[in-house]
């Protein structure tokens, strides 16, 4: 692919405002994405133009266009003040996706602004993914701790052999309580922060007004640490760059919270599920002690983010067939472009070997996550899968894959549930009779959350399991 940032499209061509666009978010797209991303392929090449919501972009589908994308920040802007379809008031007031891309942190940042922001990110986590730091100890010890105190709660609530979600009862209930207690929530902020991070997350009729309630109550959580600081990522963030605002810093803990929850969580079950699956390449890995080759090779097979956040073109450019237009958005469609890599790894011109660390999980570019933010995400990843794979002696899946229900929508594509028929190792079934102590520390230290892991499981249990 070659991006002609010089060239002029012609007078006559055709403008994405003028092209017949078929709806992305259908219900053949909910059943099998990839037969939809390959019928694009067919129809338009690399790129193709759709509709999300109503509104028109392009979807770039090709691995080098969508690393092209992804790589080119002065082409390629984030910053939703570019998109000219908003700038000129066609936007619909109430399409569902613009209140996400209105809330201003790290993520729709571009230039000096962006790589200020990125300094403060790195300094403030790098000290949680250093495992010869005492941050970074505490926190691998805690997501160990966390995933060994829901299989020992699911051990004593359904017996060493029964059935499970792994989503509910394991994965989405561990990841939150790490964001509970990296980001140092007090005790009165804890219920609020899960019960409305959850409806965010699952894009509910009331997400909206959740996403709000949410902003709030980090915004509350930044005040409460910038008055009692602590060994939590939320001091550690007043402490890089003292002049954020309670506003701008809950903004980025908004941001962090999202990422941790449903790009981490998303990895956790992604890889669980082509474990369970059988998936060849993945078990071979996995035979090969290799835990950190598994989750890559899960993530290929399915990113945790499939359809990555909108990028605007700084100027008219040509990508793939067609003619980007300046102030067009984009949407780099990461399952797509993994789509693409694996047939060509398939390829006995190729070999495997071009899927081992090409998958777009974590972006690219200058604005993929942050190393130390990378760091951190695959330590809880290989954690919470690592810990699984000690605890359960048989695990298979009570469904087909194929019959699996999965959250599709505009940007994530995450199972809903993992449902397993289970056999519990002995070291499990004896964490029965271990209840949740709380770790007594100093008062201000931020171990305020790691001491309500119970309370704030309970709430947790009560919500999922709570008529919904």
């Amino acid at each position: 692919m070659e991006a002609h940032a010089h060239a002029t499209p012609p007078a006559d061509g055709p403008t994405l405002a003028s092209l017949p666009v078929e709806p992305l978010l259908t219900a053949e797209f909910d059943v099998d994405p990839g037969a939809v991303y390959e019928r694009l392929r067919g129809t338009y090449g690399p790129v193709a133009p759709v509709s999300l919501a109503g509104v028109p972009v392009w979807l770039v589908l090709g691995y080098t266009e969508v690393t092209e994308v992804l790589r080119n920040e002065s082409l390629w802007r984030r910053d939703v003040r570019y998109w000219r379809a908003r700038a000129e008031g066609r936007l619909p007031r109430d399409w569902p996706l613009l209140a996400g891309y209105e809330v201003r942190q790290t993520m729709f940042m571009d230039d000096e602004e962006h790589l200020a922001s990125r300094r403060t990110h790195h300094s403030a986590l790098t000290p949680f993914q250093d495992p010869r730091s005492p941050e970074g100890w505490e926190v691998r010890a805690a997501v160990a701790r966390y995933a060994d105190e829901l299989v020992g709660m699911l051990a004593a609530e359904s017996g060493s052999v029964g059935f499970a979600d792994l989503g509910a009862q394991y994965t989405r209930p561990l990841l939150l309580m790490v964001t509970t207690k990296l980001f140092g929530c007090p005790v009165e902020l804890g219920d609020e922060l899960v019960m409305d991070l959850w409806r965010m997350l699952d894009g509910g009729a009331d997400s909206g007004p959740a996403t709000a309630r949410a902003l709030a109550a980090f915004t509350r959580l930044a005040a409460h640490r910038r008055a009692r600081p602590g060994d939590d990522l939320t001091s550690y963030l007043l402490l890089a760059d003292p002049g954020l605002s309670d506003e701008q810093l809950g903004r980025e803990l908004f941001m962090n919270a999202v990422y941790l929850n449903d790009i981490t969580g998303n990895m956790v079950l992604n890889t669980l599920l082509e474990v369970l699956r059988g998936n060849t390449t993945v078990r071979r890995s996995l035979s090969a002690g290799q835990l950190g080759e598994t989750v890559n090779r899960a993530a290929l097979v399915n990113p945790p983010v499939a359809n990555m956040c909108f990028r605007f073109a700084a100027r008219d450019v040509r990508l793939g067939k067609v003619w980007v237009r300046a102030g067009d958005a984009v949407s780099p469609s990461a399952a797509a472009a993994h789509q693409e890599l694996l047939a060509l790894s398939s390829s006995h011109l190729v070999g495997a070997t071009v899927s081992t660390r090409a998958h777009l999980g974590w972006g690219a570019g200058p604005h993929q996550c942050p190393s130390a933010a990378r760091e951190l995400g695959g330590m809880i990843v290989s954690t919470a899968v690592g810990r699984f794979l000690d605890h359960f002696t048989r695990a298979e899946l009570t469904l087909p894959p194929d019959q699996l229900p999965w959250r599709s929508g505009p940007v994530v594509r995450g199972l809903r549930l993992l449902p397993v028929r289970y056999e519990l190792g002995p070291g499990a079934v004896a964490r029965r009779t271990a209840p949740m102590r709380p770790q007594h520390r100093a008062p201000g230290s931020g171990g305020e959350a790691d001491g309500r892991a119970g309370g704030l499981l309970a709430a947790l249990r009560k919500f999922m399991f709570g008529g919904r």
